[in-house]
């Protein structure tokens, strides 16, 4: 105790003696630096590989030649989980921007997350799709550092609010997928979700087509005046109500939309996130959302992504038989 307290008496010295040399220079004292808002968010146990529990299989990289943007197309991998039975119409999770959301070293690692949600009973069996922006057979593919906003098709497609990137996920994508997989036709048994701009397109999808998709999952999304995004909030309003459910999570530390002291309030994205959730909450949509510290990025929506994916897929069946052996026990793969 007594050398805490001498250590604590002389670091108390050094702090007035810095003070005092600023003063005798003339020189302002040297703020601390300030936390990074993004510190506090790790990957829990859920986003890892636990020991037990049956891995997925990606599956991919596939092109998908793309006709409603010409001359462009899109790389996707498919996730199908050891419990998938081709016999049995299964459920379908798509997330834009595939390649950082698979990225087993990143800020999501959806595979994981979906590997133990589904072994332990907490989400369905389900096809996981993760896809990239388009581009041009000549451009480079997104990678972690570059998802190609400046060298790829993806601000045309995920940011313009009209129905071609909707096409491309129901019009080429699905038949696609179907070729190879039972997927449920069921739009409650279809999920879609993304980052960022990636988000945006994601919520655009079920918007314009919700008798294909009702289920979003939105991390940071782009509902701000990239392309008139900020204008989100007030569709909602003015539309008859559709049958989706959103998840919303963003940040207070995200892009607020200062630039040269100026702000612009259709620039901000924290603000346009909860502009949408209390269009959403008004209108009588099944949304759930949550603001963390977070920078713009996928830290938070990473630490945060199995609870997201329980809420969205929380009415699966389920039997409450204390005699339903199956039901009490883990989810087990298909014999082959």
């Amino acid at each position: 105790m007594r050398t805490a307290l001498t250590c604590a008496i002389g670091l108390g010295f050094a702090g007035a003696a810095v003070v005092t040399l600023a003063h005798a220079t003339g020189q302002p004292p040297v703020p601390a630096q300030a936390p990074n808002p993004d510190s506090q968010y790790r990957l829990g146990p859920d986003s890892l590989p636990q020991e037990g529990v049956p891995r997925g299989e990606i599956k991919g990289p596939f092109t998908l030649s793309c006709e409603v943007y010409p001359g462009t197309q899109h790389t996707y991998w498919v996730y199908v989980p050891a419990q998938y039975d081709p016999k049995i119409p299964t459920a379908l999770m798509v997330f834009q921007d595939g390649q950082a959301f698979k990225d087993e070293k990143g800020d999501v690692r959806a595979q994981n997350v979906m590997d133990n949600l589904i072994y332990r009973r907490e989400i369905p069996v389900m096809i996981g799709v993760f896809i990239n922006p388009g581009r041009k057979p000549e451009q480079p593919e997104p990678t972690p550092r570059d998802w190609g906003d400046r060298n790829t098709n993806r601000p045309t497609e995920y940011n313009s609010l009209d129905d071609k990137y909707a096409r491309v996920i129901t019009e080429e994508l699905l038949p696609a997928l179907a070729k190879d997989y039972n997927i449920s036709k069921d739009p409650e048994m279809r999920g879609i979700g993304g980052s960022s701009s990636g988000a945006i397109a994601a919520f655009t999808v079920a918007w314009e087509r919700p008798n294909q998709f009702r289920k979003v999952l939105s991390n940071v999304g782009s509902f701000v005046n990239l392309r008139g995004g900020h204008v989100y909030a007030d569709k909602v309003l003015e539309a008859e109500k559709k049958p989706l459910r959103v998840y919303l999570c963003d940040g207070r530390n995200d892009n607020r939309g200062l630039r040269a002291g100026k702000y612009d309030e259709k620039m901000d994205w924290f603000h346009q996130n909860v502009r949408l959730m209390k269009a959403l909450t008004k209108k009588g949509y099944d949304v759930n959302y949550s603001w963390g510290m977070n920078n713009h990025g996928q830290k938070f929506g990473g630490a945060i992504l199995p609870e997201m994916m329980r809420w969205l897929w929380r009415d699966g069946p389920v039997s409450t038989d204390p005699r339903d052996e199956i039901e009490r026990g883990f989810r087990q793969p298909v014999k082959k």
